[in-house]
């Protein structure tokens, strides 16, 4: 899982805060890049290919759901992610790629509601974002990734954890070698109060050693399906039926006063990865 911000709030254009992701970024996609790739593929690959109108990625990061968009879609693609750090590997990502292909992606160095999208996308996807968010950022971005997408548009989303941990967890990170160098690190979460405290612990080794060691906290605030449903509902959204993997929600926008002229924008479900009874 991508680590976490203690405070999502980023300031106005033009003016940058102290980066969370100063010290991970280093190391986010050598140890977890490319089974975060498969599973952007997998949550939210078929949904990409159906856009029609753009894709939004809310929270871009180091940018796999951007370039997958890019690659499975014909459509522009919007990423948004306010923190510099991880801004610069995905911009590296993007420099990498065909002049063809960067032509159809604009990166909003803003939150979402000052990167100010409206009707921009029928396809939004929020991954690895919405457990950073503190409850009342977590609401507060719900109308504005409705206002960036057309009537009818689908937000899919990975959901948070559902509850605090009763126990100090662990999970180690497969290391990786570059060169002569081995990457390691593992993440601690244990429970604080209505929070996750999640510490990555980083290391290099080489032939001689432990070369480099770094850590960085984040906190991680729990929701369960439900609650983020419900959140939802009050800003015009209704869930879909459930995705075969558990960890992805997917809700449609469609607000009242618009009900009636929604079904130019509406993806149909073959399009959104899964049969009525699963998600996919």
């Amino acid at each position: 899982m991508r680590p976490s911000p203690s405070d999502v709030s980023v300031a106005p254009p033009g003016r940058e805060e102290p980066d969370a992701y100063a010290i991970s970024a280093e190391f986010y996609d050598v140890l977890q890049g490319e089974r975060d790739a498969a599973r952007v593929r997998r949550f939210y690959g078929r949904d990409v290919g159906s856009a029609r109108v753009g894709v939004l990625d809310v929270g871009a990061g180091t940018g796999r759901v951007t370039v997958m968009s890019l690659m499975e879609s014909q459509v522009p693609v919007h990423a948004v992610e306010p923190a510099h750090s991880m801004r610069c590997p995905l911009m590296t990502r993007l420099a990498a790629l065909p002049a063809e292909l960067r032509m159809r992606v604009t990166v909003h160095p803003h939150t979402l509601d000052e990167a100010a999208l409206h009707a921009v996308a029928d396809v939004a996807v929020c991954h690895n974002t919405i457990a950073c968010l503190p409850p009342a950022s977590r609401r507060a971005l719900w109308p504005a990734v409705a206002k960036a997408l057309v009537p009818g548009g689908v937000l899919l989303l990975q959901l948070p954890p559902a509850r605090l941990p009763r126990h100090e967890t662990t999970y180690v990170l497969p290391p990786q070698w570059v060169g002569r160098h081995e990457y390691g690190g593992r993440r601690v979460e244990t429970a604080d109060a209505d929070r996750i405290r999640t510490r990555f612990d980083y290391w290099v080794r080489g032939e001689e050693g432990v070369l480099r060691e770094h850590s960085e906290t984040f906190w991680l605030w729990p929701a369960s399906r439900t609650q983020v449903i419900a959140e939802l509902e009050q800003h015009g959204f209704a869930a879909l039926p459930e995705r075969a993997d558990p960890a992805v929600l997917a809700a449609r926008h469609v607000p009242v006063a618009s009900a009636s002229h929604t079904a130019c924008w509406e993806v149909p479900f073959e399009g959104l990865g899964g049969r009525l009874s699963q998600r996919g």
